[in-house]
């Protein structure tokens, strides 16, 4: 690991964020200024700037080296490549699978784009944080991007509730997250993950371990597992079927990371205790959501409590507390999402104006209507 003097080359690992940050820009005004015509070219330009971000992201990528920038505040390494380019496909994904869908409806709008690659670079900024600060500021990105995309259909009451249920629970989450950093900030003296490391070995104070506790709490509203998932049936039922892919889908990566990075990197010296929080986490998201997922007549809150009981099984690889365990959780995360994905998808494509697919029993005698996408959902 090195944190070498900050040269263009040296900057290039940081070219994803870059690079996305004025993409981001050039949708929006590009939206802005075509008018009409926008509806048609944002789309297209969208996909075209995530597949030149995914190419810029494999072709400065430094195989086999970690290097940190920024003072520390930033890492690159082969885990921030994997997952960037894995979100850079996976919002891709959704996004082509979206396009119909929300024309359909009439709300295939810019800032729905703008909010999609916003989120993206929240994920961006969790999956390579060096520091405490990084990883709050990217959480932040991601989330109240999320918030505005959950409320996008602005005629729907429905999705409007959701995204207050889902703003007011955030914001206590994101508080609760905030606190125990501060805790384990003021036991420390310091935001870098790699030097909190040092410094938290053996035998955990009462003061870190309350800190621990509010850590694990906002860790886990991320990932929507037991105890604080209230808001994954709602968001995932209340929002439109595009956005319910959306946020189901790329943000578990950006969970993943936000987990790898606090756990296993800042806080491994005293892994028995927040293993000891995790485990019990992970248990009662793996029973809750298996079995509340039996009992669904929609598929949206079936696929939102079987996402549920799917974060168990993830966490269930940072309960190990090894390298093994977290190689298993980053293996099951994708391809979770691939499922994820590919569900909502079939979703989308049997959805048409005035129609919502998301009843089981819309689904009876599709295999006679639609034989190929009735073998794909079997599979799924």
């Amino acid at each position: 690991m090195n944190e070498p003097t900050l040269t263009l080359s040296v900057a290039a690992a940081a070219l994803p964020e870059i690079f996305l940050t004025g993409a981001i820009c050039l949708v929006l005004l590009v939206d802005v200024f075509a008018g009409a015509a926008g509806r048609r070219i944002t789309p297209t330009l969208t996909l075209v700037v995530l597949a030149v971000g995914a190419a810029l992201t494999l072709a400065y990528a430094q195989p086999g080296t970690t290097v940190q920038l920024f003072s520390g505040t930033y890492v690159s390494d082969p885990l921030a490549v994997l997952l960037k380019l894995a979100g850079f496909l996976f919002v891709a994904t959704g996004l082509l699978y979206s396009r119909h869908y929300l024309e359909a409806r009439g709300i295939l709008r810019g800032e729905y784009y703008v909010l999609a690659l916003t989120a993206l670079l929240g994920m961006f900024v969790m999956i390579s944080a060096g520091s405490l600060l990084t990883l709050y500021v990217g959480i932040e990105l991601l989330a109240l991007s999320l918030y505005a995309m959950v409320a996008f259909d602005r005629d729907s009451g429905i999705a409007a509730e959701a995204a207050m249920k889902y703003f007011v629970l955030g914001a206590i989450a994101s508080g609760a997250l905030l606190y125990g950093m501060s805790l384990v900030y003021g036991l420390t003296g310091t935001l870098q993950l790699a030097e909190i490391a040092e410094a938290l070995q053996g035998e955990p104070s009462l003061g870190l371990v309350m800190g621990l506790v509010f850590l694990v709490v906002g860790v886990s509203f991320k990932f929507g597992a037991v105890p604080f998932h209230m808001w994954v049936p709602d968001v995932y039922h209340g929002a439109p079927s595009a956005v319910t892919l959306f946020v189901g889908t790329a943000p578990k990566l950006a969970s993943f990371a936000l987990a790898y990075r606090l756990f296993a990197s800042g806080l491994a010296g005293v892994s028995e205790s927040w293993v000891q929080m995790l485990s019990i986490v992970a248990a009662l998201s793996m029973v809750i959501g298996n079995l509340v997922a039996i009992a669904q007549t929609n598929l949206k809150p079936m696929l939102a409590y079987s996402a549920i009981g799917n974060v168990g099984f993830i966490l269930l690889g940072f309960v190990a507390g090894t390298e093994q365990g977290y190689q298993a959780a980053l293996y099951y995360t994708l391809v979770y999402v691939l499922m994820a994905l590919g569900s909502f998808g079939v979703i989308l494509l049997a959805s048409r104006a005035g129609f919502e697919a998301d009843e089981l029993a819309h689904y009876k005698g599709l295999h006679q209507r639609d034989p190929l996408l009735a073998l794909i959902m079997m599979f799924l």
